[in-house]
């Protein structure tokens, strides 16, 4: 299996470095061969050559390699961060990766921030629709810098897109077992595009006699997340309303560190990274959280179909994290290259 690897910017290299160790001893210990490719495209190479992306770059992605993995991108001395929008962006359109894979699991109680929750409560997915909303960036601005600006910013939603995204959540459900999806929306405030998440979600859970469907509007959604996260399985939600409660979800797992994500066109080349920003001034000091890269690439091994070596990168990670065998951030005394050789050896020593 080929990858792509994009380490990025700041603390994304130092992460990806931890990524790539654990997906070479996983090809070590279970036979699989996996050929990575590391691609320059970054804030480095963009200052260097003012691209951020060649020509047919992602296509060649999408042609040459099963997936590609990204570490974090960002950097001060590109201000406008054109090079990440490329690159980020320019991935999940050009790939049509419409769909957002955010995990939200808790592994330890002593990283959750809310009282009495422990591993049993805090074990959901949300997925969110990833090619449209208000992030197509539709709109315009009139009169800009005067008192009379007036700024207007579209938000797109189609059958195809809002259809895709929720048969989606309903058969990860049915695949692994469970029971609930929870789609979330503001149809009470946006009576337009949102009657078609309604309407789109009651025609595809009909689909699904086994699996229980629930609305909430997503105000309510955040608050029950907080008051009550063990109600929730699946969460379904669009563009915007998703990037704002997987961050909340991150939070209930430890923080964004602990997080994974995959961005996905079910089937087809897809794209995976941990959530984090870059963190510049952390970058090369050995502090770095890489425990959502990890399990980003854990996600990615899951989505390749070697389900056996992801699960038990997944359990080394868990290993470590009950352990104290992590960095200061979830209360462990290693630093970002130990850590990864903590998970290393651990799945070296229960093969």
């Amino acid at each position: 299996m080929r990858i792509a690897i994009i380490p990025g910017d700041g603390i994304g290299k130092d992460v990806t470095a931890e990524a790539v160790k654990v997906i070479e001893a996983v090809g070590d210990v279970y036979g699989q061969r996996f050929e990575l490719e590391h691609l320059p495209y970054g804030a480095d190479h963009f200052l260097e050559t003012g691209i951020s992306m060649p020509p047919g770059g992602h296509a060649l992605l999408a042609k040459e390699f099963d997936a590609i993995f990204v570490g974090a991108l960002g950097d001060p001395r590109v201000p406008d961060m054109r090079h990440a929008r490329d690159i980020l962006l320019g991935m999940r359109f050009e790939l049509d990766l419409y769909v957002n894979h955010r995990p939200v699991r808790l592994l330890d109680a002593k990283l959750c921030p809310l009282k009495d929750r422990g591993p049993a409560d805090i074990d959901f997915v949300v997925f969110r629709e990833n090619t449209e909303g208000l992030y197509v960036n539709i709109g315009g601005r009139f009169k800009a810098g005067t008192p009379d600006e007036i700024a207007i910013q579209e938000e797109i939603n189609t059958y195809k897109g809002v259809e895709r995204i929720i048969r989606h959540a309903f058969e990860y459900a049915a695949a692994h077992g469970l029971t609930r999806v929870c789609m979330a929306d503001k149809s009470n405030a946006l009576t337009q595009g949102h009657a078609l998440w309604q309407r789109v979600f009651g025609e595809v859970a009909a689909s699904y006699p086994g699996i229980e469907p629930t609305h909430l509007y997503i105000d309510a959604l955040a608050m029950q997340m907080v008051k009550n996260p063990a109600q929730f399985q699946v969460i379904v939600t669009n563009n915007m309303f998703g990037d704002i409660v997987t961050d909340l979800g991150a939070q209930l797992q430890g923080g964004l560190g602990m997080a994974a994500s995959g961005n996905l066109h079910p089937g087809k080349t897809s794209m995976f990274e941990p959530v984090h920003g870059s963190a510049p001034k952390y970058a090369g000091k050995n502090v770095a959280n890489p425990i959502g890269a990890i399990l980003s690439a854990a996600l990615m091994l899951e989505y390749l179909g070697c389900t056996r070596e992801a699960a038990a990168v997944e359990a080394a990670v868990t290993e470590a994290v009950q352990t104290g065998n992590g960095p200061a951030e979830i209360g462990g005394a290693l630093g970002t290259r130990e850590t990864g050789d903590f998970i290393v050896r651990t799945l070296r020593t229960r093969m």
